[in-house]
């Protein structure tokens, strides 16, 4: 089977089984405007503050409502088995992983990506850096993904595994959280914004390369455990 055939038949099969869970599939994007929403209420309805918190408050939420779903990328396949035959199977795991790992981008990631100029509005964000935060989100949600496979391929084999993925790929998200929330703040204030963008791009593409080779060898000890 042709590498980009078998990459494409795993996108589809995991967007295929995101759809079937359609509950879990919500709950990042209403997490997300949830925590928005509440922000001026619970925190300042003045314009101008919430303006100078906002690249903050959404890269946040976007950060926790990415892990909603991270638990879920392995959990499936480890508990009907066919997580050791993807392991044995003679077609390159970190493939597979890849693909399921742009699966969970699309269906968490991108929703989030194309909620937050909404949700910037509601923030008072500077129009200029609407465009900034779409692609500094679109950059890091990718990244929050790769990565947070790997959390999730070592804690795939625990009943409650979740809030040990939590504190395993936390201190990994703090560098795209920083930056991220850097570019969207230069970019509000006027001031240059290429350098944090290059690194949140940087970050992007280390975890494309990276990332899936880790996440298979964490796989394997899940799995011989």
């Amino acid at each position: 089977m042709k590498l980009s055939r078998l990459f494409t038949r795993v996108l589809q099969r995991e967007l295929q089984l995101a759809y079937r869970r359609r509950a879990d599939l919500a709950n990042p994007p209403l997490f997300f405007l949830i925590v928005v929403a509440l922000f001026p209420l619970g925190v300042t309805p003045d314009l101008e503050r919430l303006a100078t918190m906002a690249a903050g408050v959404l890269w946040v939420a976007a950060l926790l409502a990415n892990l909603l779903s991270l638990d879920l990328l392995f959990r499936s396949d480890h508990e009907d088995g066919s997580l050791e035959q993807l392991l044995l199977a003679s077609s390159p795991p970190t493939l597979i992983v890849l693909g399921k790992a742009l699966a969970h981008w699309l269906v968490t990631g991108l929703p989030l990506t194309l909620m937050s100029p909404l949700l910037a509005m509601m923030l008072a964000l500077s129009p200029a850096a609407m465009p900034l935060l779409m692609l500094s989100l679109a950059l890091g949600t990718v990244t929050l993904s790769l990565v947070g496979g790997i959390g999730a391929a070592l804690t795939v084999g625990l009943r409650q595994g979740g809030l040990l993925l939590t504190l395993l790929i936390m201190p990994l998200f703090v560098p795209v959280l920083i930056f991220g929330t850097a570019v969207v703040q230069a970019a509000g204030a006027g001031l240059p914004w290429s350098g944090q963008l290059a690194l949140l791009a940087a970050m992007a593409v280390l975890a494309l390369v990276s990332a899936p080779l880790a996440t298979v060898a964490a796989l394997r000890i899940a799995v011989e455990e």
